[in-house]
């Protein structure tokens, strides 16, 4: 689901514009914000005919997503101070640029590879787009009527999120893949000439320089450590290409917090984390958006490549999740109101743990009814409970003029822990689908040269394609799938418990 990422001042002055400018500014940034944070739940649905048109593994596919979430997290609060310091409308629109025409560079990759780099020119312009949707709107309203506005944009974003991944199915199976990236063409230029003709521009307070170390850095850390989580399975944890990049992921990792401790203007300013509730907001967000981000992941790969699901499908099976989480935000603020942050986050990611557990239950087969439907329900009921507090929290752990540097700390949090949980969680189901496919195998009467071309693409774990006389072995790959499967799920599970100790541990109400 969108998050707000809300400008670095709560007391922020309008801008002197039209009220059609308004207008205007507030669907630049939901068109803006919309593009960005949809885009990789439908490249998510799109990801198994992705890996089946260019055969590739599954680290290739985990790569697909894995480049374009990097950029994103890595440079998310640089792109805030960017606006800030060259304008928001110009930054804004800059990264619709970037976006769109690495939106057709992935419609047109011949390869793999070439995917995965235009994904990540995808990322860096999404960096531009989220920070200043909300920057924009801030700007353009006055501080009485910015409330309305924003419940607006939340309003709209929440129905794109319900959208994207049923439009996202629908076009790719009825189309092509290609199609899950050419939909970003229209509305890309229609953003690039609202912002050009009817968005008023408006720069923020400018304090201190641009982190360039910290972006850097940042970026080479991630990198490191998700390149020697994906490839390790394929490549072996002793590998010299792994070993390099996780002593280089882990090194610029540690660099990067003593950079951020030394310097005047930091990215990500450290010291915050003294705040008991900001610190422990934080930790929980890591630890449940690591279990959100990680497992959704591989829920199309089995729907589709496993149970059968078309991709309309596919996207449409996580509706349940949606529509629950709709409907019951406003509900779950006033929750907060009532009984504080405290109660709810340590009852939300319980509840959303047995969602996760749940989606370890289902085998090869039956009802969308009986298996995925009722994960889905209690996975998005425990995340209504959860997401309001979460935010409550983040955003009252500290002063009101630091407001936005709290919540971009907690949205690049929630990114990183998505980014880091898709890696870790291809060893995990790999590890599983390896023990069970050689297990299955042994069983059959195939000839040896079958068995060696079925092992030898084990890397794409359930979009092995099967030679001539080898059949036998799909009921094989695909229970060995489910069994990976749901390790990651289980995984999934204790982690959202994990963040619900944190809650009962580090959260404390200040009313009280």
């Amino acid at each position: 689901m969108p998050r707000a990422l809300p400008p670095s001042s709560t007391d922020t002055p309008a801008v002197d514009c039209s009220e059609a400018a308004r207008r205007w500014t507030l669907v630049a940034a939901i068109l803006g914000s919309g593009m960005a944070f949809v885009d990789g739940t439908i490249v998510n649905v799109a990801l198994p005919a992705i890996q089946h048109a260019m055969q590739a593994t599954t680290a290739g596919a985990q790569w697909v997503m894995e480049s374009y979430a990097l950029l994103l997290s890595a440079l998310l609060l640089v792109g805030g101070v960017l606006g800030d310091r060259f304008g928001r409308r110009r930054v804004f629109a800059l990264g619709a640029l970037v976006f769109t025409v690495s939106s057709l560079g992935c419609a047109a990759a011949p390869g793999i590879g070439w995917l995965v780099i235009a994904r990540g020119w995808q990322g860096l312009g999404a960096a531009l787009l989220v920070p200043g949707s909300l920057s924009l709107i801030t700007s353009a309203y006055p501080k009485e009527r910015r409330g309305r506005a924003i419940g607006t944009w939340s309003a709209f974003s929440g129905v794109t999120a319900a959208i994207g991944p049923v439009l996202g199915g629908f076009l790719v199976e009825h189309l092509s893949w290609h199609w899950a990236f050419l939909i970003n063409l229209p509305l890309g230029v229609a953003l690039i000439a609202i912002c050009r003709w009817q968005v008023p521009e408006s720069r923020g307070a400018v304090g201190g320089g641009i982190d360039v170390a910290g972006a850097l850095l940042a970026t080479l850390g991630l990198s490191g450590v998700v390149y020697a989580l994906i490839e390790a399975p394929q490549q072996g944890w002793l590998s010299p290409g792994v070993g390099i990049a996780a002593a280089v992921g882990i090194s610029a990792s540690i660099a990067f917090v003593v950079v951020e401790r030394r310097i005047a203007a930091p990215m990500l300013a450290v010291g915050l984390f003294r705040d008991r509730n900001f610190a422990g907001a934080n930790l929980l967000t890591l630890l449940l958006y690591a279990a959100l981000g990680g497992s959704l992941f591989f829920v199309p790969l089995n729907l589709i490549q496993v149970q059968g699901y078309g991709a309309t499908g596919a996207g449409a099976s996580l509706l349940p999740f949606i529509v629950i989480m709709f409907v019951l935000s406003r509900w779950t603020g006033q929750l907060v109101d009532r009984v504080g942050a405290r109660w709810p986050l340590v009852v939300g990611p319980g509840i959303a743990a047995g969602g996760f557990a749940l989606y370890a239950v289902p085998g090869v087969g039956g009802s969308y009814w009986t298996t995925f439907f009722p994960a889905a329900a209690v996975l998005g009921l425990g995340m209504s409970i959860t997401i309001a507090p979460l935010t409550t929290t983040v955003m009252n752990a500290l002063e009101p003029g630091l407001a936005g540097t709290a919540s971009g700390v907690n949205n690049a949090v929630s990114r990183v822990a998505g980014l880091i949980a898709i890696a870790a969680f291809g060893v995990v189901l790999t590890q599983g689908f390896d023990a069970r496919l050689q297990a299955g195998l042994q069983g059959l009467s195939l000839p040896h040269e079958v068995v060696r071309g079925i092992v030898e693409q084990k890397a794409r774990l359930a979009g092995i394609e099967l030679p001539r006389g080898a059949e036998a072995a799909r009921d094989i790959i695909d229970h060995a799938f489910v069994a990976g499967f749901r390790r990651v799920m289980l995984l999934s599970a204790a982690l959202a418990l994990t963040s619900s100790l944190v809650a009962g541990v580090t959260i404390r109400d200040p009313r009280r």
